[in-house]
């Protein structure tokens, strides 16, 4: 039977998850809904071990017209076992009711939680028909097994973990090498690696930054990889905080180039308002680099642990981050236990964990 696993579009991270799903010996497609993401500039991914299906070469497919091509799609693969994407679109919706009708195992994947964004109790009761299509749930971390929870799906058809990556390929691509782990600690800086949009909550990561400037005699630098309608307002602000000569904005780059950025870093710095997950945690976990997180962020909950491998913050909280970047930049044998522990952390963000979540899914349904 074969196992298809839907996304609106592929980054290397799908890729990841049905590559390691493939290597169990599962017979698995990887479907994406159009070729080209509204949000990010990833390059096309194919994999290695998996069929890659592009339902639409161009174009944003909804409606009627993306029910009809799952469902031709569906009647040309025949029986099999469904892992969707999106459970929130209206045609998803409707896709995996018709999809039960058929026969088939249907389950969905994301990382939801209660405290993304204030919750309205009855957008959250319509909501609870969204998942009655679906017989269990791939999500990640404690909060997001319990948002699936709550909305009906059983305790025990709900696993863990969705949000994974190949640390393999972060380490290929980073050119990484345990032994030279805590090389060149004088020179690295700070990297933040997000959107550029407002619940990245990137100004008040500025503030940090101004604050941590003003209390470093040799400060760091600060590089912010991506790109989004807020770059002009940000680099206007560092020109107003006078800081714009210690930050370097890079622009998008694709995973080859952030790996290895971050693997010259001397810690990520992800301070979001709103993190489903936060999937450069792994990233950055995967060459030894110690994160500092704000507390909303799902990754939290996993991979990281205060004082141990990083360092957790309240997102309105600028002097907090100037202060655990400042600890970072001063005292390298503290760093070094943490680039040991985010290492060892790793594990749990790798893909390996997206294959067993699969696996435990299809074994508790048979």
């Amino acid at each position: 039977m074969k196992h298809i696993f839907l996304w609106e579009n592929f980054g290397p991270m799908h890729a990841d998850r049905c590559d390691a799903v493939a290597k169990t010996g599962m017979d698995v497609i990887g479907l994406e809904l159009y070729g080209k993401s509204d949000v990010y500039d990833w390059n096309p991914e194919k994999g290695l071990n998996f069929e890659k299906i592009t339902l639409f070469k161009s174009g944003r497919p909804r409606g009627l017209a993306l029910i009809l091509a799952l469902l031709k799609l569906r009647k040309n693969l025949g029986k099999s076992n469904w892992f969707l994407c999106h459970y929130e679109w209206k045609e998803v919706f409707i896709f995996a009711s018709l999809l039960r009708l058929l026969g088939d195992n249907v389950f969905t994947m994301g990382c939801s939680k209660f405290d993304d964004f204030p919750r309205n109790s009855k957008r959250e009761f319509l909501k609870s028909f969204f998942f009655k299509p679906y017989h269990g749930a791939i999500g990640s971390g404690v909060r997001s097994k319990s948002y699936f929870e709550f909305h009906g799906i059983p305790s025990h058809m709900v696993a863990t973990e969705y949000n994974t990556v190949s640390t393999q390929r972060i380490r290929e691509l980073a050119n990484f090498s345990q032994d030279k782990i805590y090389d060149d600690y004088e020179n690295r800086y700070f990297t933040i690696v997000a959107r550029l949009v407002p619940k990245k909550n990137l100004f008040m990561a500025l503030d940090a930054y101004k604050i941590y400037l003003n209390s470093n005699t040799k400060p760091r630098f600060l590089k912010i990889c991506g790109s989004g309608p807020l770059e002009a307002d940000l680099k206007a602000y560092a020109q107003k905080l006078e800081i714009e000569n210690y930050i370097v904005f890079m622009g998008f780059i694709q995973t080859e180039e952030i790996s290895k950025t971050l693997s010259k870093s001397l810690a990520l710095i992800l301070p979001s308002i709103e993190e489903q997950f936060g999937n450069v945690i792994i990233e950055a976990q995967a060459i030894a680099l110690p994160v500092l997180l704000s507390e909303v962020c799902g990754a939290k909950d996993k991979l990281v642990r205060s004082a141990k491998n990083g360092f957790i913050f309240e997102p309105d909280n600028p002097e907090g981050l100037a202060w655990f970047m400042t600890l970072l930049s001063n005292d390298q044998k503290m760093w070094e236990k943490m680039c040991l522990s985010a290492f060892e952390y790793s594990k749990y963000g790798d893909v390996e964990a997206f294959a067993s979540a699969v696996q435990s899914l299809l074994e508790a349904k048979s």
